[in-house]
C-alpha cells in the first residue's frame, strides 16, 4: 500500500475538536515510515507547522487503498501513519524533493519553492486496517518490509481478471464458505501469499482470502498457484 502510494489525507491532531482533512499535493512514503508531503504555500499547515514549538506539529497521515476494479466500497485497506509533521528550511526541503523524485518522479515537485512547500512526517506509530482486521506495525518491522513482487501488476491483473475472465472467477467460488456463495463475487487483491475475493452480498461486503500454497515470487509460481486454486485439470494430471 504504501509503495503503490494510494490515496493521502493529513489529519491534524491534537484537538479532538477538529475535522478537517487536507489532501497533499504530492506524497510519498519513504522506506523508514516517513512521509513527504508537498503544500501550497499559503496552507495553513505549513505555516501552523513552523509557528509550532520545536517546529513540528502532531499529524496523522491516512493512506487509502482504492480496488483496482469499481466495487460498492471501493477502498480494501487503510494505513494510518501518526508522528510529527515538521517545517523544513529550504536547503532541508530541495534535498528531500530529490530524494522523493528518485523514487516517484512528478513534475509538480518543480513547484516547490515557486508556490508550494515540503513537509516531512517522522512516523511515531503506524496502523493497518483492511478486511483481516486492524493491527499495528512496528516501525522497524515497516523499515525491514519489501514491496510486494507484484504490487506494480496487480491492479492491470485484477482488472483483466474481472472483465476477461468471469469463469476463472465463478471457479474460485467453491473455496467460499456455504452461505457466501451467493452473493456478487469481485477480485480485490493478489499478492504473493494468495487471492484477495470480495463477495458484495445483500447484508453486507466480504472479504475473503483464497491462500496459495506457498509464498510465490515471480510469474511463472503464480500461475501454478492459480491454476491449483481454480482446479486445473491438467496441473493435477501432472503433478500425478
Amino acid at each position: 500500500m504504501a509503495a503503490l502510494g494510494g490515496r493521502a489525507t493529513l489529519v491534524p491532531a491534537g484537538d479532538p475538536t477538529r475535522t478537517d482533512r487536507f489532501t497533499p499535493l504530492v506524497h510519498h512514503v519513504h522506506a523508514d515510515a516517513s512521509v513527504s508531503v508537498l503544500l501550497p504555500d499559503d496552507h495553513e499547515l505549513v505555516a501552523t507547522a513552523w509557528q509550532a514549538p520545536r517546529g513540528e506539529l502532531a499529524t496523522m497521515v491516512e493512506l487509502a487503498d482504492p480496488a483496482p476494479v469499481p466495487l460498492r466500497e471501493s477502498i480494501r485497506g487503510l494505513l494510518w501513519i501518526t508522528g510529527w509533521l515538521r517545517a523544513l528550511s529550504d536547503d532541508e526541503a530541495r534535498a528531500l524533493a530529490v530524494e522523493v523524485a528518485a523514487d516517484r518522479p512528478d513534475p509538480r515537485l518543480l513547484d516547490l519553492g515557486h508556490g508550494a512547500a515540503l513537509l516531512k512526517l517522522v512516523p511515531a506509530s503506524l496502523v493497518l486496517a483492511d478486511g483481516e482486521g486492524t493491527h499495528p506495525v512496528p516501525l522497524d518491522a515497516f523499515a525491514a518490509a519489501e514491496p510486494d513482487p507484484f504490487a506494480a501488476q496487480e491492479a492491470g491483473w485484477l482488472r483483466h481478471l474481472e472483465v476477461s475472465h468471469t469463469d476463472v472467477v465463478a471457479a474460485l467460488v467453491r473455496h467460499l464458505p456455504e452461505e457466501l456463495r451467493g452473493g456478487h463475487v469481485r477480485p480485490l487483491g493478489l499478492d504473493r501469499f494468495g487471492l484477495r475475493l470480495r463477495v458484495e452480498a445483500t447484508d453486507a461486503d466480504h472479504d475473503v482470502r483464497l491462500a496459495f500454497s506457498r509464498p510465490v515470487g515471480t510469474p511463472a509460481e503464480l500461475s501454478t498457484e492459480l491454476r491449483r486454486l481454480v482446479g486445473c485439470p491438467f496441473l493435477a494430471a501432472q503433478r500425478t
